[in-house]
């Protein structure tokens, strides 16, 4: 009787260690030198939610974040954000030139990536915990065009952001 519960057990257990994301900055897929730099730069802009930027910045800004009923998001998100969690939007006017970018956050979040009244799909994604600075990277094709970047569902009150040139 107890082979069986045994069995039973490891394989219930088996996807839920699968789900456990990597721990340290060594497990991201790809190197992310450039973006843990930009995110935790000493000249990172400061945003309000809501804020309008003309272009990207040459490094990280970080956003505050604010209830997600007071945030007013222009477009809601795909995942609902969690109760007790914070919200926030940035405006981008364009694009530096259509291509592929890396958006990289300090804290874990669900981003939507909104240009020309749609939801922007990640080429790539990857995320580790215990890296200082970073936590999230995501790889999207953005157009040369205006575009709004949402991040919700997180406790932090503010999160430093990354927009760089894929490499």
């Amino acid at each position: 009787m107890r082979a069986p519960l045994s069995i039973a057990l490891l394989l219930f257990a088996g996807p839920a260690f699968a789900a456990e994301e990597p721990s340290g900055c060594d497990k991201f897929k790809w190197g992310i030198e450039h973006e843990r730099a930009a995110l935790t730069a000493p000249d990172r802009a400061q945003l309000s939610s809501g804020g309008e930027l003309a272009a990207m910045p040459a490094t990280g800004f970080t956003l505050a974040l604010l209830a997600p009923a007071d945030a007013k998001l222009p477009s809601p998100p795909e995942r609902a954000p969690k109760d007790g969690t914070l919200a926030g939007f940035a405006a981008f006017k364009t694009a530096p030139k259509a291509g592929l970018y890396t958006i990289s956050l300090s804290a874990g979040a669900w981003v939507d990536v909104v240009q020309d009244g749609h939801f922007l799909k990640p080429k790539a994604f990857s995320g580790a915990t215990d890296c200082e600075g970073i936590r999230k990277t995501m790889k999207y094709e953005l157009a040369a065009s205006p575009f709004v970047l949402q991040v919700s569902g997180t406790p932090e009150k503010s999160i430093s952001i990354a927009i760089l040139p894929s490499e």
